[in-house]
């Protein structure tokens, strides 16, 4: 993240003498990006990170991927993809994919495993329930409406935390997830013009000092999956400081920019990743032109798949279309999208949008997996045509 946090117990002065209680030294982890040149935190563990005791070959459950063909809009809808009782790690259900992102969706009820993924950052968004993300930073509690961003090989664990189980719309980077780099200065602060600021970030405040020994954790990594014992704990640390550690945002925070005529996707640009962003659009003043026609325009994105997430509200633009709460569109490269017939007249005249959605757009196309095609709403791509 931009800026520097401390939780817990540190020394004064980075690689130096620091000893537990028994006169025995903490042990150190440095946990950082791009070969020291990037963010990165140290970590005092009470014992070693680096000891296992068994490793081995996990089979992790299995998807496939298939190109978008024939190449068409899609609507899929993700609450008939409900089974309550996944784990939010290996219950989630892929639904697009190419190779620099993973797109999917989980109804979990019960705690993951301990899990590292060491092939890039993850952002959650919480559409409903109440979740809670233990890592060796601490623990960080999310609600509806709340993006999580936990970066690449940080362990971490997934657990509901209310009485209903938690919806969980997942993105999976080859690579890592930030602000966008318009958004900050060369220092790495918010500038003033960025729709949000570190006032509205969120991260773990208080270690888990966790014990225990002999704990399995899955790591993905960039050749397959591997179950490692690790002989204690790793949530044993008892401080750290430093600028990495998962983090959350909650989209009701994001302070979106209008204008006299209606403002292309970019101004809702919340996240990056590598050639993918990711964009909330919120409730909202909406163009105040005496002739503006608030949805958008008829537009084709000749680098970009559209994916949009529907979280909340009434999306004025898809109204008519059988879109729903839940509800994933798809609009690909190569096709032509805008607003089904009829909305744009209607929008004349509206001063405010009450809608709450997020969009990823990615410049490689985007493949369809296994539970797209469970869930899709087949009648879709003719809704343009009146017939």
């Amino acid at each position: 993240m931009p800026y520097y946090r401390s939780v817990g117990e540190v020394p004064r002065k980075r690689h130096t003498q620091f000893r537990q209680p028994d006169g025995s030294l903490y042990a150190e982890e440095l946990m950082g990006q791009e070969g020291f040149s990037s963010d990165s935190s140290l970590l005092y563990h009470r014992h070693a990170p680096t000891a296992i005791l068994a490793a081995d070959e996990f089979t992790p459950p299995a998807f496939t991927r298939a190109p978008n063909l024939p190449l068409k809009p899609r609507h899929l809808r993700t609450h008939k993809l409900d089974a309550g009782g996944a784990d939010p790690i290996l219950g989630r259900q892929y639904l697009l994919a190419n190779d620099d992102v993973r797109i999917g969706y989980v109804l979990a009820g019960r705690p993951s495993p301990l899990f590292r993924d060491a092939t890039g950052d993850h952002c959650l968004y919480v559409e409903a329930g109440t979740l809670r993300v233990e890592s060796p930073f601490g623990a960080l509690d999310a609600v509806a409406g709340d993006y999580v961003v936990i970066p690449t090989s940080t362990i971490h664990r997934l657990v509901p935390t209310g009485d209903q189980p938690v919806r969980l719309l997942t993105v999976e980077a080859t690579g890592h997830i930030g602000p966008p780099k318009r958004y900050l200065s060369v220092r790495g602060q918010f500038l003033e013009h960025s729709p949000y600021c570190e006032r509205d970030v969120r991260g773990p405040d208080v270690p888990l000092l966790v014990d225990g020994e002999e704990v399995e954790v899955l790591v993905r990594h960039r050749r397959g999956w591997t179950r490692y014992v690790y002989a204690n704990h790793p949530f044993d640390v008892v401080g750290w400081d430093g600028h990495l550690y998962p983090w959350a945002f909650s989209i009701h925070d994001f302070e979106p920019i209008t204008g006299r005529i209606h403002q292309p996707p970019p101004v809702h640009q919340t996240f990056q990743g590598p050639n993918f962003v990711i964009c909330s659009f919120v409730p909202r003043k909406v163009d105040y032109h005496p002739d503006s026609i608030p949805v958008p325009y008829n537009h084709h994105n000749v680098d970009s798949d559209e994916m949009l997430f529907y979280t909340g509200g009434n999306y004025e633009a898809r109204r008519g279309s059988g879109i729903e709460q839940g509800s994933i569109s798809l609009h690909p490269s190569g096709f032509t999208h805008g607003p089904q017939p009829g909305a744009a007249e209607r929008s004349i005249g509206a001063d405010y949008f009450d809608e709450l959605a997020v969009m990823v757009d990615t410049f490689r196309p985007l493949d369809l997996c296994d539970a797209a095609r469970t869930c899709e709403d087949e009648g879709y791509a003719w809704t343009w045509a009146r017939r």
